[in-house]
Protein backbone atom coordinates (compact mmCIF):
# COMPACT_ATOMS: atom_id res chain seq x y z
CA UNK A 1 0.00 0.00 0.00
CA UNK A 2 2.96 2.36 0.98
CA UNK A 3 4.31 2.40 -3.00
CA UNK A 4 0.73 3.29 -4.24
CA UNK A 5 0.91 6.54 -5.76
CA UNK A 6 -2.36 8.41 -5.59
CA UNK A 7 -2.72 11.98 -6.77
CA UNK A 8 -5.56 13.87 -5.33
CA UNK A 9 -6.76 17.02 -7.54
CA UNK A 10 -8.98 19.70 -6.36
CA UNK A 11 -11.14 20.67 -8.48
CA UNK A 12 -11.21 25.17 -8.74
CA UNK A 13 -13.87 25.42 -10.19
CA UNK A 14 -16.06 22.83 -7.95
CA UNK A 15 -14.07 22.80 -4.71
CA UNK A 16 -14.57 18.94 -5.02
CA UNK A 17 -11.99 16.48 -4.80
CA UNK A 18 -10.70 13.89 -7.03
CA UNK A 19 -8.59 11.12 -6.45
CA UNK A 20 -6.96 8.49 -9.15
CA UNK A 21 -4.56 5.53 -8.52
CA UNK A 22 -1.51 6.27 -11.25
CA UNK A 23 -0.19 3.73 -13.32
CA UNK A 24 3.28 2.70 -13.81
CA UNK A 25 4.99 4.61 -16.01
CA UNK A 26 1.14 7.02 -16.89
CA UNK A 27 2.19 9.68 -18.84
CA UNK A 28 0.30 13.39 -17.60
CA UNK A 29 -1.85 13.25 -20.87
CA UNK A 30 -3.32 9.59 -19.74
CA UNK A 31 -4.17 11.38 -16.56
CA UNK A 32 -5.42 14.54 -17.74
CA UNK A 33 -7.92 12.10 -20.24
CA UNK A 34 -8.87 10.46 -16.84
CA UNK A 35 -9.50 13.56 -15.41
CA UNK A 36 -11.52 15.66 -18.19
CA UNK A 37 -13.67 12.24 -17.69
CA UNK A 38 -14.45 13.33 -14.41
CA UNK A 39 -14.65 16.80 -14.37
CA UNK A 40 -15.90 17.62 -17.70
CA UNK A 41 -12.81 20.02 -18.25
CA UNK A 42 -11.23 19.08 -21.56
CA UNK A 43 -7.74 18.26 -21.58
CA UNK A 44 -7.02 21.57 -23.73
CA UNK A 45 -7.96 23.79 -20.73
CA UNK A 46 -6.70 21.94 -18.33
CA UNK A 47 -4.23 23.99 -15.88
CA UNK A 48 -2.36 21.69 -13.36
CA UNK A 49 -0.56 23.59 -11.03
CA UNK A 50 1.60 22.21 -8.17
CA UNK A 51 1.32 24.56 -4.66
CA UNK A 52 4.55 26.77 -5.86
CA UNK A 53 2.36 28.06 -8.99
CA UNK A 54 4.59 25.78 -11.25
CA UNK A 55 2.14 24.42 -13.68
CA UNK A 56 2.80 20.64 -14.55
CA UNK A 57 5.12 19.49 -17.38
CA UNK A 58 3.69 17.39 -20.05
CA UNK A 59 6.68 16.19 -21.12
CA UNK A 60 7.37 14.63 -17.65
CA UNK A 61 5.34 11.66 -16.52
CA UNK A 62 2.37 11.66 -14.30
CA UNK A 63 4.50 10.95 -11.02
CA UNK A 64 5.61 14.75 -10.48
CA UNK A 65 2.26 14.96 -9.45
CA UNK A 66 2.96 13.22 -5.90
CA UNK A 67 5.27 13.88 -3.54
CA UNK A 68 8.55 11.13 -2.24
CA UNK A 69 7.72 9.97 0.81
CA UNK A 70 5.04 8.76 3.42
CA UNK A 71 4.74 12.22 5.16
CA UNK A 72 2.18 14.25 3.53
CA UNK A 73 1.57 12.32 1.17
CA UNK A 74 -2.50 11.94 1.51
CA UNK A 75 -2.79 16.09 1.70
CA UNK A 76 -0.96 17.14 -0.69
CA UNK A 77 -2.69 18.48 -3.66
CA UNK A 78 -2.47 19.55 -7.38
CA UNK A 79 -4.78 22.53 -8.36
CA UNK A 80 -7.05 21.77 -11.15
CA UNK A 81 -8.21 24.90 -13.21
CA UNK A 82 -10.51 25.67 -16.63
CA UNK A 83 -8.10 28.19 -18.55
CA UNK A 84 -11.52 28.95 -20.42
CA UNK A 85 -12.93 30.43 -17.48
CA UNK A 86 -11.73 33.09 -15.73
CA UNK A 87 -14.64 33.97 -12.86
CA UNK A 88 -15.07 31.70 -10.42
CA UNK A 89 -18.68 32.80 -8.67
CA UNK A 90 -20.13 29.11 -7.41
CA UNK A 91 -22.44 28.67 -5.54
CA UNK A 92 -20.40 26.67 -3.49
CA UNK A 93 -22.26 24.07 -1.71
CA UNK A 94 -20.61 23.10 1.93
CA UNK A 95 -19.52 19.62 2.83
CA UNK A 96 -22.90 17.39 3.72
CA UNK A 97 -23.66 16.71 7.16
CA UNK A 98 -23.88 13.00 8.95
CA UNK A 99 -27.27 11.88 9.44
CA UNK A 100 -26.68 12.34 13.27
CA UNK A 101 -25.26 15.56 13.24
CA UNK A 102 -28.39 16.74 10.70
CA UNK A 103 -30.50 15.05 13.53
CA UNK A 104 -29.52 17.81 15.98
CA UNK A 105 -29.18 20.61 13.40
CA UNK A 106 -32.78 19.98 12.71
CA UNK A 107 -33.71 20.29 16.69
CA UNK A 108 -30.82 21.95 19.24
CA UNK A 109 -32.89 21.65 21.90
CA UNK A 110 -33.84 17.46 21.82
CA UNK A 111 -32.32 15.77 24.82
CA UNK A 112 -29.66 12.73 24.03
CA UNK A 113 -28.20 10.92 26.83
CA UNK A 114 -24.64 11.78 27.03
CA UNK A 115 -22.79 8.68 25.59
CA UNK A 116 -25.27 9.33 22.43
CA UNK A 117 -24.15 13.02 22.91
CA UNK A 118 -20.67 12.57 22.64
CA UNK A 119 -21.16 10.31 19.32
CA UNK A 120 -23.02 13.07 17.89
CA UNK A 121 -20.78 15.71 18.51
CA UNK A 122 -17.34 14.21 17.87
CA UNK A 123 -18.96 14.04 14.41
CA UNK A 124 -20.07 17.66 14.82
CA UNK A 125 -16.03 18.32 15.47
CA UNK A 126 -15.06 16.70 12.75
CA UNK A 127 -17.77 18.21 10.12
CA UNK A 128 -15.85 21.99 11.70
CA UNK A 129 -12.93 20.29 11.50
CA UNK A 130 -13.54 19.28 8.02
CA UNK A 131 -14.83 23.03 7.11
CA UNK A 132 -11.80 24.82 8.16
CA UNK A 133 -9.76 22.71 5.81
CA UNK A 134 -11.83 22.64 2.87
CA UNK A 135 -11.72 26.92 3.13
CA UNK A 136 -7.74 25.92 3.98
CA UNK A 137 -7.21 24.10 0.58
CA UNK A 138 -8.86 26.60 -1.37
CA UNK A 139 -6.79 28.99 0.04
CA UNK A 140 -4.15 27.15 -0.79
CA UNK A 141 -5.20 26.77 -4.53
CA UNK A 142 -5.67 30.93 -4.85
CA UNK A 143 -2.05 31.10 -3.28
CA UNK A 144 -0.95 28.75 -5.98
CA UNK A 145 -3.29 30.31 -9.12
CA UNK A 146 -1.41 34.05 -7.30
CA UNK A 147 2.50 32.40 -7.34
CA UNK A 148 1.52 31.32 -11.24
CA UNK A 149 0.39 35.05 -11.80
CA UNK A 150 3.87 36.20 -10.52
CA UNK A 151 5.86 33.86 -13.21
CA UNK A 152 4.06 35.05 -15.47
CA UNK A 153 4.66 38.58 -14.49
CA UNK A 154 8.03 38.29 -14.21
CA UNK A 155 8.23 36.61 -17.82
CA UNK A 156 6.28 39.50 -19.07
CA UNK A 157 8.66 42.47 -17.11
CA UNK A 158 11.39 40.49 -18.93
CA UNK A 159 10.17 40.84 -22.51
CA UNK A 160 8.72 44.55 -21.65
CA UNK A 161 12.60 45.47 -20.55
CA UNK A 162 13.86 43.87 -23.92
CA UNK A 163 11.09 45.79 -25.97
CA UNK A 164 11.59 48.38 -24.63
CA UNK A 165 15.45 48.26 -24.53
CA UNK A 166 15.31 47.54 -28.51
CA UNK A 167 13.08 50.35 -28.94
CA UNK A 168 15.38 52.73 -27.11
CA UNK A 169 18.19 51.08 -30.04
CA UNK A 170 16.25 51.74 -32.85
CA UNK A 171 15.41 55.17 -31.99
CA UNK A 172 18.97 56.18 -31.16
CA UNK A 173 20.36 54.67 -34.57
CA UNK A 174 17.29 56.34 -36.44
CA UNK A 175 18.53 59.93 -35.25
CA UNK A 176 22.15 58.81 -36.33
CA UNK A 177 20.87 57.48 -39.34
CA UNK A 178 19.06 60.79 -40.27
CA UNK A 179 21.28 63.11 -39.20
CA UNK A 180 23.77 61.36 -41.63
CA UNK A 181 21.78 61.22 -44.51
CA UNK A 182 21.07 64.58 -43.95
CA UNK A 183 24.65 66.11 -43.85
CA UNK A 184 25.49 64.14 -46.84
CA UNK A 185 22.75 65.16 -48.85
CA UNK A 186 24.04 68.44 -48.01
CA UNK A 187 27.56 67.75 -49.25
CA UNK A 188 26.49 65.92 -52.15
CA UNK A 189 24.26 68.89 -53.38
CA UNK A 190 27.60 71.19 -52.51
CA UNK A 191 29.70 69.49 -54.83
CA UNK A 192 27.21 68.53 -58.09
CA UNK A 193 28.33 71.76 -59.04
CA UNK A 194 31.92 70.72 -59.72
CA UNK A 195 32.56 67.38 -58.53
CA UNK A 196 30.11 63.93 -59.41
CA UNK A 197 26.69 63.86 -59.83
CA UNK A 198 24.51 60.76 -60.09
CA UNK A 199 20.57 61.34 -59.74
CA UNK A 200 19.90 57.25 -59.98
CA UNK A 201 21.89 57.34 -56.40
CA UNK A 202 20.25 60.77 -55.11
CA UNK A 203 16.84 59.17 -55.83
CA UNK A 204 17.66 56.35 -53.74
CA UNK A 205 19.32 58.57 -50.86
CA UNK A 206 15.86 60.33 -50.74
CA UNK A 207 13.64 57.00 -50.67
CA UNK A 208 16.15 55.74 -47.48
CA UNK A 209 15.17 59.17 -46.19
CA UNK A 210 11.63 58.15 -46.35
CA UNK A 211 11.63 54.09 -45.79
CA UNK A 212 13.55 55.60 -41.85
CA UNK A 213 10.72 57.51 -41.76
CA UNK A 214 8.11 54.96 -41.90
CA UNK A 215 10.79 52.47 -39.93
CA UNK A 216 10.33 54.97 -36.75
CA UNK A 217 6.79 53.55 -36.46
CA UNK A 218 8.11 49.90 -35.05
CA UNK A 219 9.54 52.17 -31.91
CA UNK A 220 6.74 53.67 -31.21
CA UNK A 221 5.48 50.70 -28.27
CA UNK A 222 3.40 53.79 -26.22
CA UNK A 223 0.44 51.92 -26.09
CA UNK A 224 1.88 48.31 -25.17
CA UNK A 225 3.99 50.31 -22.31
CA UNK A 226 0.92 51.85 -20.93
CA UNK A 227 -0.79 48.54 -21.01
CA UNK A 228 2.11 46.77 -18.81
CA UNK A 229 2.20 49.28 -16.59
CA UNK A 230 -1.56 49.49 -15.50
CA UNK A 231 -1.18 45.49 -15.80
CA UNK A 232 1.51 45.93 -13.05
CA UNK A 233 -0.26 48.14 -10.85
CA UNK A 234 -3.39 46.13 -10.92
CA UNK A 235 -1.40 43.08 -9.69
CA UNK A 236 0.64 45.29 -7.14
CA UNK A 237 -2.99 46.24 -5.31
CA UNK A 238 -4.19 42.54 -5.75
CA UNK A 239 -1.13 41.67 -3.83
CA UNK A 240 -1.90 44.16 -0.79
CA UNK A 241 -5.55 42.91 -0.76
CA UNK A 242 -6.65 41.51 2.64
CA UNK A 243 -8.11 38.57 0.81
CA UNK A 244 -4.64 37.70 -0.50
CA UNK A 245 -4.28 36.88 3.30
CA UNK A 246 -5.93 34.30 4.43
CA UNK A 247 -9.28 34.91 6.25
CA UNK A 248 -9.97 31.73 8.51
CA UNK A 249 -9.42 33.52 11.60
CA UNK A 250 -13.11 32.90 12.68
CA UNK A 251 -13.43 29.79 11.39
CA UNK A 252 -10.04 28.34 13.00
CA UNK A 253 -11.50 30.21 16.64
CA UNK A 254 -15.07 28.38 16.09
CA UNK A 255 -13.32 24.75 15.86
CA UNK A 256 -11.47 25.56 18.64
CA UNK A 257 -14.70 26.39 20.33
CA UNK A 258 -16.39 23.12 19.20
CA UNK A 259 -13.04 21.08 20.43
CA UNK A 260 -13.42 22.27 23.74
CA UNK A 261 -17.29 22.01 24.12
CA UNK A 262 -16.72 18.29 23.10
CA UNK A 263 -14.27 18.32 26.09
CA UNK A 264 -16.28 19.58 28.17
CA UNK A 265 -18.93 17.14 27.45
CA UNK A 266 -16.25 14.09 27.50
CA UNK A 267 -15.36 14.99 31.17
CA UNK A 268 -18.88 14.76 32.35
CA UNK A 269 -19.76 11.17 33.77
CA UNK A 270 -21.68 8.91 31.85
CA UNK A 271 -24.46 8.69 34.05
CA UNK A 272 -28.37 8.68 33.34
CA UNK A 273 -28.15 12.44 32.75
CA UNK A 274 -29.72 14.05 29.09
CA UNK A 275 -28.88 17.17 27.71
CA UNK A 276 -29.25 19.40 24.62
CA UNK A 277 -26.74 20.33 21.68
CA UNK A 278 -27.92 24.04 21.02
CA UNK A 279 -24.39 25.18 21.94
CA UNK A 280 -22.36 22.93 19.31
CA UNK A 281 -25.09 24.28 16.71
CA UNK A 282 -24.44 27.23 17.43
CA UNK A 283 -21.00 26.78 16.77
CA UNK A 284 -22.29 24.50 13.47
CA UNK A 285 -24.51 27.49 11.86
CA UNK A 286 -21.21 30.21 13.10
CA UNK A 287 -18.70 27.97 10.96
CA UNK A 288 -21.09 27.23 7.40
CA UNK A 289 -21.44 31.13 7.37
CA UNK A 290 -18.55 32.00 7.91
CA UNK A 291 -17.05 29.44 5.15
CA UNK A 292 -19.90 31.24 2.99
CA UNK A 293 -18.30 34.67 3.79
CA UNK A 294 -14.79 33.79 3.18
CA UNK A 295 -15.02 31.59 0.31
CA UNK A 296 -17.28 34.54 -1.75
CA UNK A 297 -14.37 37.09 -1.00
CA UNK A 298 -11.83 34.04 -1.36
CA UNK A 299 -13.54 33.37 -5.15
CA UNK A 300 -13.60 36.89 -5.91
CA UNK A 301 -10.25 37.39 -5.28
CA UNK A 302 -9.08 34.24 -7.89
CA UNK A 303 -11.42 35.22 -10.98
CA UNK A 304 -9.44 39.25 -10.39
CA UNK A 305 -6.11 37.01 -10.27
CA UNK A 306 -7.33 34.71 -13.19
CA UNK A 307 -8.16 38.01 -15.35
CA UNK A 308 -4.79 39.43 -14.55
CA UNK A 309 -3.47 36.93 -16.11
CA UNK A 310 -5.38 36.08 -18.89
CA UNK A 311 -4.73 39.83 -20.01
CA UNK A 312 -0.54 38.56 -19.32
CA UNK A 313 -1.26 35.88 -21.97
CA UNK A 314 -2.92 38.21 -24.45
CA UNK A 315 -0.06 40.68 -24.75
CA UNK A 316 2.43 38.63 -24.94
CA UNK A 317 1.74 37.53 -28.67
CA UNK A 318 1.47 41.42 -29.30
CA UNK A 319 4.78 41.95 -27.46
CA UNK A 320 6.40 39.45 -29.49
CA UNK A 321 5.21 41.33 -32.70
CA UNK A 322 6.05 44.27 -31.58
CA UNK A 323 9.84 43.19 -30.82
CA UNK A 324 9.61 41.39 -34.46
CA UNK A 325 9.06 44.78 -35.77
CA UNK A 326 11.21 46.64 -34.73
CA UNK A 327 14.21 43.98 -35.22
CA UNK A 328 13.23 43.74 -38.67
CA UNK A 329 13.36 48.03 -38.75
CA UNK A 330 16.69 47.62 -37.35
CA UNK A 331 18.33 45.00 -39.62
CA UNK A 332 16.35 47.51 -42.38
CA UNK A 333 18.23 50.95 -41.10
CA UNK A 334 21.74 49.41 -40.53
CA UNK A 335 21.30 47.61 -44.26
CA UNK A 336 20.55 51.52 -45.44
CA UNK A 337 23.12 52.77 -43.43
CA UNK A 338 26.01 50.27 -45.25
CA UNK A 339 24.41 50.89 -48.65
CA UNK A 340 25.18 54.39 -48.13
CA UNK A 341 28.50 54.25 -46.65
CA UNK A 342 29.70 52.07 -49.81
CA UNK A 343 28.14 54.18 -52.27
CA UNK A 344 30.04 57.41 -50.76
CA UNK A 345 33.24 54.94 -50.75
CA UNK A 346 32.59 54.39 -54.96
CA UNK A 347 32.39 58.34 -55.27
CA UNK A 348 35.49 58.49 -53.10
CA UNK A 349 37.35 56.24 -55.48
CA UNK A 350 36.17 58.05 -58.79
CA UNK A 351 37.19 61.20 -57.45
CA UNK A 352 40.39 59.83 -56.89
CA UNK A 353 40.11 58.33 -60.21
CA UNK A 354 39.58 61.82 -61.40
CA UNK A 355 42.05 63.94 -59.63
CA UNK A 356 44.84 61.57 -59.94
CA UNK A 357 44.27 62.06 -64.01
CA UNK A 358 44.48 65.48 -63.98
CA UNK A 359 47.29 65.56 -61.39
CA UNK A 360 49.42 63.21 -64.00
CA UNK A 361 48.29 65.57 -67.35
CA UNK A 362 49.42 68.57 -65.33
CA UNK A 363 52.80 67.12 -64.33
CA UNK A 364 53.44 65.68 -67.75
CA UNK A 365 52.36 69.36 -68.80
CA UNK A 366 54.94 71.14 -66.41
CA UNK A 367 57.63 68.75 -67.02
CA UNK A 368 57.47 69.13 -70.82
CA UNK A 369 57.40 73.44 -70.11
CA UNK A 370 60.78 72.87 -68.29
CA UNK A 371 62.34 70.45 -70.16
CA UNK A 372 64.41 72.76 -73.10
CA UNK A 373 62.98 73.19 -76.41
CA UNK A 374 65.87 71.99 -78.40
CA UNK A 375 65.74 68.70 -76.31
CA UNK A 376 62.14 67.92 -77.55
CA UNK A 377 61.70 70.27 -80.31
CA UNK A 378 63.76 70.33 -83.00
CA UNK A 379 64.01 74.10 -84.59
CA UNK A 380 62.32 74.81 -87.82
CA UNK A 381 63.99 76.97 -90.56
CA UNK A 382 61.20 79.70 -89.31
CA UNK A 383 62.11 79.98 -85.96
CA UNK A 384 58.69 78.31 -84.61
CA UNK A 385 58.51 74.89 -82.45
CA UNK A 386 56.09 72.53 -83.77
CA UNK A 387 55.93 69.07 -82.77
CA UNK A 388 57.30 66.37 -85.23
CA UNK A 389 57.64 62.58 -84.69
CA UNK A 390 60.44 60.19 -83.34
CA UNK A 391 61.42 60.07 -87.33
CA UNK A 392 62.30 63.94 -87.44
CA UNK A 393 64.85 63.83 -84.89
CA UNK A 394 68.20 64.17 -86.01
CA UNK A 395 70.22 61.39 -87.49
CA UNK A 396 73.51 60.04 -86.63
CA UNK A 397 74.94 61.20 -89.60
CA UNK A 398 74.12 64.70 -89.39
CA UNK A 399 77.14 65.25 -87.09
CA UNK A 400 75.12 63.91 -83.93
CA UNK A 401 76.96 61.09 -81.81
CA UNK A 402 74.44 57.81 -81.86
CA UNK A 403 75.53 57.35 -77.97
CA UNK A 404 74.55 60.72 -77.40
CA UNK A 405 70.72 60.09 -78.71
CA UNK A 406 70.86 56.98 -76.37
CA UNK A 407 71.86 58.86 -73.47
CA UNK A 408 69.29 61.25 -74.13
CA UNK A 409 66.54 59.03 -73.93
CA UNK A 410 67.75 57.41 -71.14
CA UNK A 411 67.30 60.80 -69.31
CA UNK A 412 64.06 61.61 -70.44
CA UNK A 413 62.50 58.30 -69.36
CA UNK A 414 64.17 58.88 -65.83
CA UNK A 415 61.91 62.28 -66.11
CA UNK A 416 58.85 60.44 -66.74
CA UNK A 417 59.45 57.97 -64.04
CA UNK A 418 59.90 60.59 -61.91
CA UNK A 419 56.72 62.17 -62.56
CA UNK A 420 55.07 58.83 -62.42
CA UNK A 421 55.90 58.67 -58.84
CA UNK A 422 54.95 61.90 -57.78
CA UNK A 423 51.75 61.04 -59.26
CA UNK A 424 51.53 58.27 -57.07
CA UNK A 425 52.35 59.99 -53.83
CA UNK A 426 50.00 62.32 -54.35
CA UNK A 427 47.31 60.11 -54.81
CA UNK A 428 47.95 58.08 -51.93
CA UNK A 429 47.91 61.04 -49.81
CA UNK A 430 44.35 62.39 -51.04
CA UNK A 431 43.24 58.70 -50.41
CA UNK A 432 44.80 58.95 -46.74
CA UNK A 433 43.24 62.16 -45.88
Amino acid sequence: VLFLQIVHILNMTSAKIVSFLLHPDESLHSLQNRIEFETGISTGNQELLLETGICLDPRKPASQCVIDGVRGWDSYMVYLFDKSKTVYDGPFASRSLSDCVNYIVQDSKIQLPIPQLRKVWAEAVHYVIGLKEDYSRLFQGQRAAMLSLLRYNANLIKMKNNMVSASQQLKAKLEFFHQSIRLDLERYSDQMAYGISSEKMLKAWKEMEEKASQCAQAEDIGYLDEQIMALHTEIVELQKSPYARRQGEVMESLEQRAIDLYKQLKTRPPDHAYSDSTDMVKIIVQTVQSQDRVLKELFGHLSKLLGCKQKIIDLLPEIEVALNNIKEADNSVMQMQGKRQREIWHLLKIACTQSSSRSLVSSSLEGTASTPAATWLPQSSSGNTAPHPLSSLAAPEDGENFADVIQENVNYLELFSSILQEVRQEQNSMMVS
